[in-house]
């Protein structure tokens, strides 16, 4: 696995990722620190689509063999859908946490994740 941030998305400091889509959406997912953190993933419990998420609040909760830990909403907007895969292979965030998005939502006006991947980097870097 790759454990350098893309630079075609933006960071929360929570170590989540948002890449916004070709249509307007943004798809968020975790990064590869968060998943090393986690360990072996074995539940994701994903939001109901028409959920509104807050930048920086809990919005969703991912489960592994160590801990269950919160995922904070890397910018505010609401949710259009969920990643369906995630229910029947949650462990596939284990293997590519840069392609594993877990929703995709419509961002309310003038939302932005806070870091880009270069600011991401040196939050990183001991």
């Amino acid at each position: 696995m790759n454990d350098t941030p893309p630079d075609d998305r933006r960071y929360a400091p929570t170590h989540q990722w948002a890449r916004t889509l070709a249509d307007g959406r943004v798809e968020i997912g975790i990064t590869a620190y968060a998943q090393t953190a986690l360990g072996d993933v074995v539940f994701v419990d994903l939001p109901d689509p028409g959920k509104t998420l807050v930048a920086g609040q809990p919005f969703m909760v991912v489960e592994s063999v160590k801990t269950a830990s919160d995922v904070h909403a890397p910018l505010g907007g609401v949710v259009r859908e969920v990643n369906p895969a995630l229910r029947d292979a949650p462990g596939s965030l284990n293997d590519d946490p840069w392609s594993t998005w877990l929703v995709r939502i419509e961002p309310h006006a003038g939302e932005a994740a806070p870091l880009d991947a270069g600011a991401y980097r040196q939050l990183l870097t001991p």
